[in-house]
């Protein structure tokens, strides 16, 4: 089963949890800021994602989606 992560880079607002609940490491703060100042997540590597929907799960702003697919 894979997996696809999505960030809405203005709804996030850097607060890392979803980076901390990926069990595999893919989301990561970007360099750049969104237009409030943040630095968002972005996914990376993200064809490792297994789907589990975690990091979507634990964020307070609805920025992350998840999507699994068959391979």
């Amino acid at each position: 089963m894979k997996g696809k992560i999505t960030i809405d880079k203005e709804l996030c607002k850097g607060c890392g949890y979803c980076i901390t609940a990926c069990p595999k490491g893919l989301i990561a703060f970007n360099e750049e800021f969104n237009s409030m100042g943040y630095h968002y997540a972005i996914p990376v590597n993200s064809d490792e994602c297994n789907g589990c929907g975690l990091c979507a799960v634990v964020c307070p702003d609805i920025a992350v989606e998840v999507w699994k697919a068959e391979d």
